[in-house]
């Protein structure tokens, strides 16, 4: 079984804790209004991996990810992929080297994705809008699945760090955010909820790709009322 890789990042230090190297997979079923890999959507584009092959690239950097580093599989949706990642995982830990899932939660609680989830040094759930409608409307799919495997990672213990993507004019007030608390709050396995502001620095994809850009009028998040709204969210988890 062959996977797809779109990208690669080298010493990460943003995905995940410690030293990580970063995997960016083909394939995403979402279609997030504020995407900036636009060129991560296609399921089976990019560059073909067995699973050895993988593994092989990701030792070399082994020494670097001391206690806490490791791999992070992100995307697209890495989970699109979840059996042969799978493979990857069980030979990752025949090298003693840990992964974490970077993923939006936008696909089906199979055996294989439990497998993975369980397995991972920890998760980065990508929360992406507060309700049914507004999933639709931005992403294209619904929030259900999401939601169950929030439910999951609860019921394992597995560790899971929230994000949630602040874009002008659409989620970036308390009330807006209060709306995700809503999901979030007595759940003992987030330990934290992280912002990030909206960039335009995928622009030009969309323009390469041909693809329409709903947001090209809208304007990069200030990081001032970032900062402001993720003190906010943080108080509101801490009560």
């Amino acid at each position: 079984m062959k996977g797809y890789v779109h990208s690669f990042e080298s010493l990460a230090a943003v995905d995940g804790d410690g030293l990580r190297y970063g995997v960016f997979l083909a394939g995403c079923p979402l279609r997030c209004v504020y995407c900036h890999n636009p060129d991560t959507w296609t399921v089976g584009a990019g560059q073909s991996f067995e699973a050895s092959e993988l593994v092989k690239k990701i030792a070399r950097y082994r020494s670097y990810f001391g206690e806490r580093g490791g791999v992070t599989f992100s995307g697209g949706e890495p989970l699109l992929q979840a059996e042969w990642l799978c493979e990857v995982a069980e030979l990752l830990r025949n090298e003693g080297i840990g992964y974490v899932l970077d993923t939006s939660g936008g696909v089906p609680l199979t055996e294989a994705v439990r497998t993975l989830l369980a397995g991972a040094q920890g998760i980065l759930l990508d929360l992406k809008f507060p309700d049914e409608e507004s999933y639709r409307r931005y992403t294209g799919r619904g929030i259900s699945e999401t939601l169950a495997m929030l439910d999951y990672l609860e019921s394992i213990g597995k560790e899971t760090r929230i994000r949630i993507v602040v874009v002008p004019g659409i989620n970036d007030s308390e009330d807006a955010l209060e709306r995700y608390l809503v999901h979030l709050r007595g759940k003992n396995c987030v330990s934290e909820v992280e912002l990030l502001g909206f960039h335009t620095m995928g622009f030009h994809k969309y323009e390469a790709l041909g693809i329409e850009n709903r947001l090209s009028g809208t304007a990069a998040l200030d990081p001032a009322k970032k900062d402001r709204l993720q003190a906010f969210v943080n108080a509101q988890l801490n009560k």
